[in-house]
C-alpha cells in the first residue's frame, strides 16, 4: 500500500507538512510520471518498453521511476525481458500498486478541500488536479475505506447500481463478485452483503445512497438518513454504515467534473 500522504499529515500544520506535501507534488506534477502511471496501470514492464511507449531515454525513464518508487506509487519484481540474440535475461517490471490511480486522486482532491495557507501550493495543487483528472482520472467514483481490517482499501464504483455489505460465505451466486463492495467479515457492524446494508445509485446523472432497511443505518456527513431514501453524495463525503464496533467508513471521491448534483441545485444529504 502507498504512504497515504492525506491521512498521515491531515491534522499537520506546520513548516514540515508544507515541505511534504511540496516533494508530493513535484512528483505528481509531471505529465511524463502521470503517463507511466497510466501505461503500467494493467501490465508490468521494464524499462526500455516504458522508455519506448513514453518517448524519453531509457536514464530518464530510469529516473522518473525512481521518484514514483519513492512516494510507493509503483512496485518492481523480478521478470524476463523480450528474446534476444544473446538469449533471454532477468529484468526488473514495474507496475502502479493496486489502487495506486484512485489514491492519486484521492489525496489530491481531499488537499484541495483543505485550506493550505501557502499560496503557491495551494495554486499548484488545483493545477495538479486538473492534470490529473485529464491524465488518469475516470470517470467512475471511488470509495475509500477508512479503519478496521482493510483500511486505506480504495473500491471503484464500476456500475450504475452497487450493493455494499458485509461477506456472506451462503450467498455465492446472490451478488456481483466483481462490481459490488464486499466487506470482510471483521466489518460486524454492516448487514451482510445478501441483505445488503446499502446500495450506491446513479439516477439522473446523481450519485446517491439508499439504505436497505439495515439494522446499524447508514449516515452521510453524520447525519443519518432515512431507510429506503435516495440520499444525494457529493465529492468528499463521509459515508458511514452501521455504529459502533465493527462500523465501516468510507470517503466519497467523485471526479470534480462528473459531479453534476451542483447542476441540479442538489447537495449532500438531499434526500430524491
Amino acid at each position: 500500500m502507498p504512504e497515504d500522504l492525506y491521512r498521515t499529515i491531515l491534522n499537520d500544520d506546520t513548516p514540515l507538512f508544507y515541505e511534504r506535501l511540496s516533494d508530493y507534488l513535484s512528483v505528481l506534477g509531471n505529465p511524463t510520471r502521470l503517463k507511466i502511471l497510466k501505461i503500467i496501470e494493467k501490465n508490468p514492464k521494464d524499462i526500455r518498453e516504458i522508455s519506448n511507449e513514453i518517448g524519453t531515454s531509457y536514464e530518464n525513464t530510469k529516473k522518473h521511476l525512481n521518484k514514483l518508487l519513492k512516494i510507493g506509487l509503483i512496485r518492481k519484481d523480478a521478470g524476463v525481458g523480450k528474446p534476444t540474440s544473446k538469449g533471454i535475461h532477468a529484468v526488473w517490471k514495474y507496475s502502479t500498486i493496486p489502487g495506486g490511480l484512485e489514491l492519486i486522486a484521492r489525496n489530491v482532491g481531499s488537499f484541495c478541500n483543505m485550506e493550505i495557507k501557502n499560496p503557491e501550493l495551494a495554486s499548484r495543487l488545483v493545477e495538479i488536479r486538473k492534470m490529473i483528472d485529464d491524465e488518469i482520472s475516470s470517470d467512475m467514483p471511488v470509495l475509500v475505506l477508512l479503519g478496521g481490517t482493510d483500511d486505506g482499501r480504495v473500491y471503484t464504483v464500476r456500475k450504475n447500481t452497487v450493493r455494499l455489505g458485509r461477506y456472506d460465505p451462503s450467498a455465492k451466486g446472490i451478488f456481483d463478485e466483481e462490481n459490488d463492495i464486499v466487506l470482510d467479515d471483521d466489518y460486524r457492524g454492516v448487514t451482510r452483503i445478501s441483505k445488503p446494508h446499502a446500495v450506491i445509485i446513479l439516477e439522473d446523472g446523481v450519485w446517491c445512497i439508499m439504505d436497505e432497511g439495515s439494522t446499524g443505518g447508514t449516515s452521510v456527513n453524520g447525519k443519518l438518513i432515512g431507510k429506503s431514501v435516495r440520499t444525494v453524495l457529493s465529492d468528499g463525503d463521509m459515508i458511514e454504515l452501521g455504529a459502533g464496533e465493527g462500523m465501516a467508513s468510507f470517503v466519497f471521491h467523485l471526479k470534480k467534473n462528473s459531479d453534476t448534483a451542483d447542476e441540479n441545485n442538489l447537495s449532500s444529504g438531499d434526500e430524491i
